[in-house]
């Protein structure tokens, strides 16, 4: 298999975008990582890891896409960025797929652009995968799509599945609406107009609208929203994650008790940790392009990277695209 690395993609590129490369090939050492940016950066980076008998290879891009750089400018301010060079090798089949930290709304664009969508497909989502009470849960759309119809949802319900089916291994997975109450009829209009046809659709497990707490308490496998919410709720689950780790930790200080207890107390918290920490799950799929992509965030670590690659390898082994091609042209 062959991975590309956008080497320029975090905020602190190219060293956590290299680390996690390296550490992706001596975890699959049959695989290559190709890291694609500056050259003279890259190699210069490389130079700091033991690279002997790995497969690790180098693709220049002269530019690189900034975080602060436009979405609908890129495709002409910066044709021969990291991204594109590297979305480009997975169109021409000398990539298996493309990973990057990089700025989310550039890769939207340039992986559409490029890839183009699958035959069918209305909209392209981003698939976030977050960790609940039983498991973990899969959101969709996670910001690609800030404006939906209800054939838009329709769709991510079903690209969702069958990732959820092959990539993570959960048979016939619930899926659910997001709204306001548990009840039918509730929601807002595009809610509405939604659940009739996730209702009616063949090969879908639908169980109804939810409530985000039905979501972290595991009563779902999917839930479907528009980008703007999925967004939204995403980042408010970690930000609330974030206070409650810190004032744990603010509340074990506080005393001479309190700190004994939370030494006790500390295996436990770890393995908490452990399952919240989105270093694990590393990045997002954006399904519905003909191409295997997975969007991390800028703040990536190399433990980040290595994750996002492990997601991006399962993805082309099981065959999601083809999956989803397939399926749609059915439905």
């Amino acid at each position: 298999m062959r991975i590309v690395v956008d080497a320029m993609g975090s905020d602190k590129n190219p060293v956590p975008d290299v680390a996690g490369a390296v550490l992706a090939a001596r975890e699959w050492r049959e695989d290559t990582m190709i890291l694609a940016g500056h050259r003279e950066v890259i190699e210069a980076e490389l130079a700091k890891h033991d690279t002997a008998g790995l497969k690790i290879e180098v693709v220049h891009a002269d530019e690189v896409v900034e975080m602060t750089d436009k979405p609908s400018e890129i495709m002409r301010s910066r044709p021969r960025s990291s991204m594109h060079v590297g979305i480009g090798l997975v169109k021409d089949g000398q990539a298996d797929a493309f990973v990057t930290a990089g700025n989310t709304g550039a890769a939207l664009a340039v992986a559409l652009f490029t890839l183009k969508r699958i035959a069918g497909v209305h909209r392209p989502a981003l698939t976030a995968i977050f960790p609940n009470l039983t498991g973990y849960a899969i959101m969709a759309d996670f910001g690609a799509n800030a404006e939906c119809k209800p054939e838009y949802l329709l769709q991510f319900a079903q690209m969702a599945s069958i990732y959820t089916e092959l990539a993570i291994g959960l048979r016939n997975p619930r899926v659910a609406l997001l709204s306001n109450g548990e009840e039918e009829g509730k929601g807002n209009t595009l809610v509405k107009e939604t659940a009739p046809l996730l209702k009616e659709a063949a090969g879908l497990n639908f169980i109804g609208n939810v409530e985000p707490k039905e979501l972290l308490m595991g009563h779902t496998d999917i839930v479907v929203h528009d980008g703007f919410t999925g967004n939204v709720m995403g980042k408010s689950i970690e930000a609330a994650a974030s206070l409650m780790g810190k004032l744990m930790l603010q509340e074990i200080k506080a005393g001479v008790v309190t700190s004994i207890g939370g030494l006790l107390a500390k295996p436990a918290l770890h393995r908490v940790a452990e399952k919240l920490n989105p270093d694990n799950i590393g990045g997002i799929p954006l399904l519905g392009v003909n191409g295997v992509v997975i969007i991390g965030h800028g703040r990536s670590n190399a433990i980040a990277i290595r994750s996002a690659i492990r997601q991006a390898r399962r993805a082309v082994e099981v065959g999601v695209v083809e999956a989803i091609r397939q399926r749609l042209a059915e439905a």
